[in-house]
């Protein structure tokens, strides 16, 4: 199974643009810092990941401020430069204001 589940912030968001099927897309960026524990052992984590959105899930997306925190869901696939890995956001729920 290929599914991600992300909280994170918005940091990025390019302008809304179709795929040749017509269908609305958009780029993002999103950053999640969290401390986690490994091996008994708390560790700080911090990264930012490219995403795309294509389709209906986009206007939610659109909706969102940048700097506004959510959690994501999709599932992830090699970019298609073939560099790095690339989140295909199907699912988002803003946080609470």
């Amino acid at each position: 199974m290929n599914r991600l589940v992300l909280a994170a912030t918005l940091v990025q968001r390019s302008a809304l643009r179709y795929t040749p099927a017509g269908l609305p897309a958009l780029d993002l960026a999103l950053k999640h810092e969290s401390t986690v524990s490994e091996d008994g052992q708390p560790r700080k984590v911090s990264m930012e990941m490219r995403a795309v959105a294509i389709g209906a899930v986009t206007q939610r997306l659109a909706a969102l401020a940048l700097g506004q925190g959510g959690t994501f869901a999709g599932f992830v696939t090699s970019a298609r430069n073939g560099r790095g890995w690339l989140f295909h956001i199907t699912e988002v729920e803003a946080a609470s204001s």
